[in-house]
C-alpha cells in the first residue's frame, strides 16, 4: 500500500531498513521517482551492502501495517578525494582518510508528508556522519524543479554550492541539478578569494601596528635617555670640579 490511510494519532518511529522491506521499498521508489533503479540497488540497501539506510513507520496504523515503510533515506560513505566536491572541502579533506556521506535517495509517501519525516530522516544521516571522525560533510543532488526538497535542505542549513547543467536524463530530456552540502566535524569550504584578501589585509594591519608600537617604544626610550643626560649635565654644571663631570657622564650613552 503506497498511499496508506493515516492513523488518527500517528506515531512515527525510525528503524534500519531490513530485507523484509525489499518489495515495499522498490514499490515506493517506483511511485515517487522518475528515475528507475536497478534491482541490485534495492538488494544492497536492504542487506546493508555499502549502503546505510533508515526507514520510517507509523506504529499506530490500524490496517495491520504498523511496520510497513512510509518513508526512507539511503546513503553511502565515499572517499572525499574521489568525490565531485573535493574542491569544496579545503586542503585537509583531500587526504586519503577523509570521507563524506552521500545521500542516494530520500522519500516519504504522500499521505505522511506533513509530519516532518523527511527532515527527521536527514537528521539521522547527519547524526551518523557526525559519528564518523573522518567524515567532513553530507552532500546530495536535487533536481532543479523539486522546490519542496530544495526548501527543506535550505531550512536544514544545507548550502547550495553548485548547479549542474543537464545532470539528470529523464525520458530523453535533460534536467539541471542543485548540489547541496552540509559540513560536519569541523569540515569547511576552502578560503574564497575575498577571505584570502581579508586575511592579507588583516595581517598587514597587524604588522603595521606592531612596527608602529616598536617605533613608539624606541622613541620613548631615546627621549627618556636624552632627559637623563640633560639632567646629569645640569647637575654637574653646578659643580666646579671638572673631574666630577667625567664621572657623572660615564654612566650614560649621551647622544
Amino acid at each position: 500500500m503506497v498511499n496508506p490511510k493515516v492513523s488518527s494519532q500517528p506515531k512515527i518511529c525510525y528503524r534500519p531498513i531490513r530485507p523484509s522491506d525489499l518489495d515495499i521499498l522498490e514499490h515506493i521508489h517506483g511511485r515517487l521517482f522518475p528515475i528507475r533503479y536497478e534491482s541490485t540497488f534495492f538488494h544492497d540497501v536492504v542487506n546493508g551492502r555499502d549502503i546505510v539506510s533508515w526507514g520510517a513507520v507509523d506504529s499506530n496504523r490500524a490496517d495491520g501495517r504498523s511496520d510497513e515503510l512510509i518513508g526512507f533515506v539511503t546513503a553511502r560513505i565515499v572517499l572525499a578525494k574521489e568525490s565531485e566536491i573535493v574542491d569544496m572541502l579545503g586542503y585537509d579533506s583531500a587526504k586519503s582518510d577523509q570521507t563524506l556521506v552521500y545521500v542516494l535517495t530520500l522519500g516519504v509517501v504522500e499521505a505522511y508528508r506533513s509530519f516532518g519525516i523527511a527532515s527527521s530522516l536527514i537528521r539521522e544521516v547527519i547524526k551518523y556522519a557526525s559519528s564518523i571522525p573522518t567524515c567532513r560533510a553530507v552532500y546530495l543532488h536535487v533536481i532543479s524543479y523539486n522546490n519542496p526538497a530544495i526548501n527543506l535542505y535550505k531550512k536544514m542549513s544545507f548550502k547550495c554550492v553548485r548547479r549542474l547543467q543537464g545532470f539528470y536524463l529523464i525520458n530523453g530530456q535533460h534536467y539541471d541539478s542543485f548540489l547541496f552540502l552540509y559540513y560536519v566535524n569541523g569540515g569547511r569550504s576552502p578560503c574564497s578569494p575575498l577571505e584570502i584578501l581579508t586575511a592579507i589585509v588583516s595581517f598587514m594591519r597587524s604588522g603595521f601596528k606592531s612596527v608602529a608600537a616598536r617605533l613608539c617604544r624606541n622613541g620613548s626610550r631615546k627621549i627618556s635617555r636624552r632627559a637623563k643626560c640633560k639632567e646629569s649635565h645640569s647637575l654637574v654644571s653646578a659643580t666646579p670640579n671638572k673631574r666630577n663631570v667625567a664621572v657623572e657622564c660615564s654612566g650614560y650613552e649621551c647622544v
